[in-house]
C-alpha cells in the first residue's frame, strides 16, 4: 500500500515537474521570439514608432505616456495652471516669460505639442518667433541629436525657436537615451558630458545604474544660456552650472561669479535668476540616491509580460503605479505610501507659500522706491536678498519632485529663503523712511492670474492671438515639411538570413 501511494505521488510530481519544464521551454522561446528583429534602427533615427518594430513591449508602455487621467497633489500627468492655481507666480516672474504662461508638462508624448501650445514660444514674428533661442528646443526631442549630428552643436543652439520648427517633431523617446546598435543607455545631450567635465569627471565611467539616473539627467536639471563662451561668443550655448558643484549655494556663487541674470524683473529690476528644472540637483541630495536607487527604479520599473520583463517606459508618477515602483522595497499599503508623500509635500508647500508671498511684497516695495528716487548704490544689496531670495524659492518650487525626492534640503532652502526674503524686507522698510515713505505700501490685488497679468501690464489678447496665427498659419507648414523629409528616410527591413 506504502509503494502504492509513493508511486502515485511520484507520478503526481514527475507531471507536474514537466509542466514546469514545458512553461519554462514556452516563455524562453516566447521571449526570443519577442525580441527578433523586424527593422535596422539607423544610427539617429528619430521615430519612435520605428524602433517600436523591434521593441513592441517598450513601445506599447511608452505610449502610456499619452494617458493625462492621473492627478496627485502636486502633479500627475494632466496638463495644470500653474499661474491660476497660485497667481504670485505672475508678479514673480514679472518681465519674463513665465508671467504670460506656466503649465504643468504632461508626458513625454506630449513633448513637441506642448512647446507649440506655450505662450511663452510666442506667436510668428518673421524669421524668428519672439524672444525663444534655438536652445528651447533641446531636450524635447530625439530630432535633436539627429540634427546637432548633422549640423554641429553650436549651429544647433544658433538663431531662434522657429527657426528649426519643422525639423523637430517626434516627441522625447527612444533614440533620446538608447543606442540603436546594443541598446545600451547612452548620453546624446552634450551638455551634460560638458557639465562632467567642468568637474573633473568622466562621464564614461559611469555604472549602468548611475545612467538609469545620468540618461534623465540630460534634461531634468538647472541651466542656462551662456552668450559669451569663447569661440561660440553670441550663440546661447546650453550649459549646466556644475563647475563649483550642484547645491543651491553653489549653483548660486557660479551665477553670481559670471554677473549672470535670466532677466531683470520689470517691477524691481532686480537681475533674477531662474531655476529651470533641477530634478537631478535635488535628488542626488535625498535618501533614495544614497541608497543607490535611480530614477527608472522608481519612473520606470520592470515589469513582466507574456514570459517577457522588460523596463516600462510608461515614465510617469510612482504614486500611479505604487506595486511596482514602491512595494519593491517598501512594504506597507499603497495608502499609506502616497500619505507618506503626500504630508512631506504639504509641510514643504507650507514654508515654500510664506516665501513667495515675502518676494512678492518685496518685489512691490522696491518697485515703490524706485518710484520715490532711489539710487542703484541704495538698491543694489537689495536686490541682491530679492535674487538670491528668490533663487532658493524657485530651486525648490521647479525641481518639481524635490519636497519627496529630498524633504531635508528642501526645507533648508526654503528656509534660507526666509531669512534672506525677510531681511531684503527690513532694508526696504528702512529705505522707504529714508525716502520719505512711513506707511505701508499698498499691494494688488493679485487673486487671480488675470488680475496679476493686468497689473504687471501683459496684453494677454494680444499673446493668445499671435499664438493662434502660429497653430493655423506656420504650424502646419513645418508639419508637412517634416512629413516630406520623414517620408523619405529609409526604415529598412531584417533580412531573413540574419
Amino acid at each position: 500500500m506504502k509503494n502504492k501511494v509513493l508511486f502515485i505521488v511520484t507520478i503526481i510530481v514527475v507531471f507536474l515537474l514537466g509542466l514546469l519544464a514545458s512553461s519554462i521551454v514556452n516563455r524562453k522561446s516566447e521571449a526570443k521570439y519577442k525580441y527578433v528583429p523586424q527593422v535596422n534602427i539607423a544610427e539617429n533615427e528619430p521615430r519612435n514608432e520605428v524602433w517600436g518594430e523591434n521593441f513592441p513591449l517598450e513601445y506599447q508602455s511608452y505610449m502610456q505616456t499619452l494617458d493625462t487621467t492621473f492627478a496627485s497633489m502636486q502633479g500627475g500627468s494632466a496638463m495644470r495652471d500653474v499661474l491660476e492655481e497660485d497667481p504670485n507666480l505672475v508678479v514673480l516672474f514679472a518681465g519674463y516669460g513665465f508671467s504670460k504662461d506656466y503649465n504643468q508638462g504632461r508626458g513625454h508624448a506630449y513633448a513637441v505639442e506642448d512647446i507649440h501650445n506655450t505662450l511663452r514660444t510666442g506667436g510668428p514674428k518673421g524669421k524668428g518667433d519672439g524672444p525663444m533661442p534655438s536652445t528651447c528646443w533641446t531636450c524635447k526631442s530625439p530630432d535633436v541629436p539627429r540634427l546637432m549630428n548633422e549640423i554641429g552643436v553650436a549651429e544647433f543652439y544658433s538663431g531662434k525657436w522657429a527657426d528649426k520648427g519643422e525639423e523637430i517633431v517626434n516627441p522625447i523617446g527612444c533614440a533620446d537615451c538608447h543606442n540603436p546598435k546594443t541598446m545600451k543607455l547612452r548620453i546624446t545631450r552634450p551638455a551634460l558630458v560638458e557639465a562632467f567635465d567642468a568637474m573633473g569627471k568622466d562621464i564614461n565611467q559611469a555604472t549602468h545604474n548611475e545612467m538609469r539616473s545620468l540618461v534623465c539627467a540630460q534634461c531634468h536639471v538647472e541651466y542656462y544660456f551662456n552668450k559669451n563662451l569663447p569661440g561660440k561668443e553670441g550663440v546661447p550655448y546650453l550649459v549646466f552650472p556644475w563647475k563649483d558643484g550642484m547645491t543651491v549655494e553653489d549653483m548660486e556663487k557660479y551665477y553670481d561669479n559670471l554677473e549672470f541674470s535670466d532677466w531683470t524683473h520689470k517691477l524691481s529690476k532686480t537681475p533674477m535668476l531662474k531655476a529651470q528644472h533641477p530634478g537631478y540637483e535635488t535628488f542626488t541630495t535625498g535618501v533614495h540616491a544614497d541608497r543607490g536607487v535611480s530614477c527608472a527604479d522608481c519612473h520606470m520599473p520592470y515589469k513582466s509580460e507574456g514570459g517577457q520583463k522588460f523596463t516600462d517606459h510608461h515614465i510617469q508618477s510612482p504614486l500611479n503605479n505604487t506595486s511596482n515602483a514602491c512595494q519593491v522595497c517598501h512594504r506597507e499599503e499603497s495608502s499609506k505610501l502616497i500619505e507618506n508623500v503626500y504630508e512631506r509635500q504639504r509641510k514643504a508647500t507650507e514654508n515654500r507659500v510664506k516665501l513667495e508671498g515675502l518676494l512678492v511684497k518685496a518685489h512691490v516695495e522696491a518697485k515703490k522706491c524706485w518710484d520715490l528716487g532711489a539710487t542703484e548704490a541704495q538698491m543694489k544689496p537689495i536686490l541682491t536678498d530679492i535674487r538670491h531670495g528668490q533663487w532658493r524659492w524657485d530651486y525648490s518650487a521647479a525641481a518639481h519632485g524635490a519636497s519627496f525626492h529630498s524633504p531635508v534640503e528642501t526645507a533648508r532652502v526654503i528656509a534660507g529663503g526666509l531669512v534672506i526674503a525677510q531681511e531684503a524686507r527690513v532694508k526696504l522698510a528702512r529705505l522707504l523712511a529714508d525716502l520719505g515713505h512711513n506707511a505701508p505700501v499698498e499691494m494688488p490685488d493679485i487673486s487671480t492670474k488675470e488680475k496679476a497679468q493686468e497689473y504687471i501690464g501683459l496684453d494677454m489678447e494680444k499673446l493668445r492671438a499671435e499664438k493662434e496665427a502660429f497653430k493655423k498659419n506656420l504650424l502646419p507648414k513645418w508639419l508637412e515639411a517634416a512629413k516630406k523629409r520623414e517620408d523619405n528616410m529609409p526604415i529598412n527591413a531584417v533580412s531573413a538570413t540574419n
